[in-house]
């Protein structure tokens, strides 16, 4: 499922952190929850603790890093049901805010985020220049 959400980043990179999490050792995944049916995962939504969040007045945020659901399993309200799990689970553990980001091209996100009672707190283009 990491490599459906990032598929311009070599497998090789996302693999390990997985790894990590599932045995415990990951230093940058705080949670993650799957959404399952018929015995086969159809959505992840991965989480992380950032010590600041655009936007967030508190400190740690409970960030959404990686949000996915299965193009078969879209549009059922799984996407919905793991934000809102990832939403409990920092409300249980005494967090006040949560904050997420997507791609400004990616109006399927947008739009799902707004749907969720996300509110847009600000845009920005990120620059870079190869030095070699």
């Amino acid at each position: 499922m990491r490599c459906a959400l990032w598929p311009d980043e070599p497998q090789h990179e996302l693999e390990p952190e997985a790894v990590a999490h599932l045995g415990g050792t990951s230093i940058s995944l705080e949670h993650v929850f799957v959404a399952e049916r018929s015995a086969k995962i159809v959505g992840m939504i991965e989480l992380s603790l950032r010590s600041i969040a655009d936007g967030c007045k508190s400190s740690p945020v409970p960030y959404i890093e990686g949000w996915f659901v299965a193009p078969q399993a879209r549009r059922q309200g799984i996407g919905g049901a793991l934000v809102r799990a990832a939403e409990e689970w920092a409300r249980a553990a005494g967090f006040a805010e949560i904050a997420s980001d997507m791609l400004l091209e990616n109006r399927v996100s947008e739009d799902a985020h707004k749907a969720l009672g996300y509110e847009e707190v600000c845009r920005s283009i990120l620059f870079r220049k190869s030095l070699t």
